[in-house]
């Protein structure tokens, strides 16, 4: 009883001091109106932004990381590469897919057996390698080029991936799009849905090996874009740098011995592959791939020259590569974290503004006469409540004056949304003294 008796004393004492308090500060009728007052005049100073706030609707920002000037060496090396011999050339960069040049690189043409790189691929993301492949008296039919695969036989499927890409076997890439798809109409809507998924939109396959059909086409850009996404895997990699490579077929005990048919992977310096190939129509093709000076870089020839010109390819990708090896150097344009500027936030308990950052590091490889600026665009004032990684505005890439990429920005603090009852509560707070 008396643990309740001092509460409840406590709280009549407290509640008469207040109304106390409250009678004593309301005794001037003027008083009455001065609470009503100062809260109107709160809210609408609270909604009026910072006069700090940006007049501009974007914040412009620019970043030139090259010299304007011409050099030499890049005119000299245009002059060689303008010099090819294949109809149709692209060379892109592999860490982001820009091209550095192109040669009628958009038309659709025959690509031979640079359809394999495809092929390794879909086998490599849906296959398991140490599968079991039955050969099909169909894949057995394959015109050469041909490992002489026999109906009813079996292969391990890694065998068959390397006898693949080594040395363009045309009946294994059957046997692999058979074993993989069901079919190789199957193994065909595979390819082409990985096609479409990367971007490749003006390629379709029909066959897993690329011998000549109407239907079966690329671009040199796509087929650059396939093999960009191609030497990311490890898996590929290795299988296309291989020298030289041995197995035997399971039942039999047939062996076979394979040697890599990429003469550029032995002379060029820092050549990961990729692929050769030929047919009537498509005349001598090659995709080329390097690593070296802290670049990446993929060359696609197609039509470079036919029989008896068989050394055009291996000219013509070194050209390209020697051209994207002398002139371009890797620039930074943007780091993950950069702050790129500030946004006032109207509406917010916590007040002033939330910095804009960038969680993307974009390097690009550029030449000496290629001038590089980025124009951060952010509105004026955002209106609470703001989150932490919230996008809140973005950063548009130039290259000589063309959009090349659109970066987003992001909110770098929190902002809390004020509300009526918050300002009451501390109207109510600073007005009575109250705790």
């Amino acid at each position: 009883m008396m643990c309740s008796y001092t509460v409840t004393s406590d709280v009549m004492v407290y509640g008469m001091s207040f109304f106390y308090r409250l009678k004593y500060r309301i005794k001037e009728a003027y008083l009455l109106w001065l609470f009503p007052i100062f809260l109107i005049i709160s809210c609408v100073f609270i909604n009026i932004p910072s006069i700090d706030k940006c007049n501009d609707k974007d914040v412009l920002g620019h970043l030139f990381v090259v010299d304007e000037k011409a050099n030499k060496k890049v005119m000299e090396t245009m002059s060689e590469i303008d010099m090819l011999y294949a109809k149709y050339a692209l060379l892109m960069d592999a860490d982001n897919g820009r091209v550095l040049y192109e040669k009628d690189g958009y038309t659709k043409v025959p690509m031979a057996s640079t359809t394999k790189i495809m092929t390794l691929l879909i086998a490599l993301e849906n296959g398991n390698p140490d599968d079991v492949v039955t050969v099909s008296d169909y894949a057995a039919s394959m015109p050469d080029v041909q490992l002489n695969i026999k109906a009813n036989e079996q292969y391990r499927l890694i065998d068959l991936l390397y006898s693949l890409m080594l040395e363009s076997h045309n009946d294994s890439a059957v046997a692999i799009a058979e074993h993989i798809g069901g079919s190789v109409e199957g193994f065909a809507a595979l390819m082409n849905n990985k096609a479409k998924e990367l971007g490749a939109y003006n390629t379709h396959f029909v066959t897993p090996n690329g011998l000549d059909d109407e239907n079966h086409y690329t671009t040199a850009y796509d087929l650059a874009l396939i093999a960009s996404y191609a030497i990311r895997n490890l898996q590929f990699c290795n299988i296309v740098a291989t020298p030289s490579y041995q197995f035997h077929e399971q039942s039999t005990g047939r062996t076979f011995s394979l040697n890599n048919k990429d003469r550029f992977l032995t002379s060029y310096p820092g050549a990961i592959g990729i692929k050769t190939g030929f047919t009537g129509n498509a005349g001598y093709c090659f995709v080329g791939a390097i690593n070296r000076d802290d670049k990446r870089l993929v060359s696609v020839v197609l039509a470079s020259g036919w029989p008896p010109h068989k050394t055009y390819k291996w000219k013509d990708t070194a050209k390209l590569m020697d051209y994207g090896v002398i002139n371009y150097s890797r620039k930074n344009v943007l780091a993950s974290g950069d702050r790129l500027g500030e946004v006032i936030v109207s509406d917010s308990i916590e007040g002033g503004t939330v910095g804009a950052y960038t969680d993307e590091d974009v390097a690009l490889l550029l030449n000496d006469n290629e001038s590089v600026h980025y124009d951060i665009m952010l509105p004026d004032v955002l209106k609470a409540p703001v989150n932490v990684g919230d996008t809140i505005g973005n950063v548009v890439i130039y290259i000589d004056g063309m959009q090349y990429k659109i970066v987003p920005l992001y909110a770098k603090e929190k902002k809390t949304l004020i509300t009526y009852g918050y300002v009451l509560g501390k109207v109510v707070k600073e007005y009575f003294h109250a705790d």
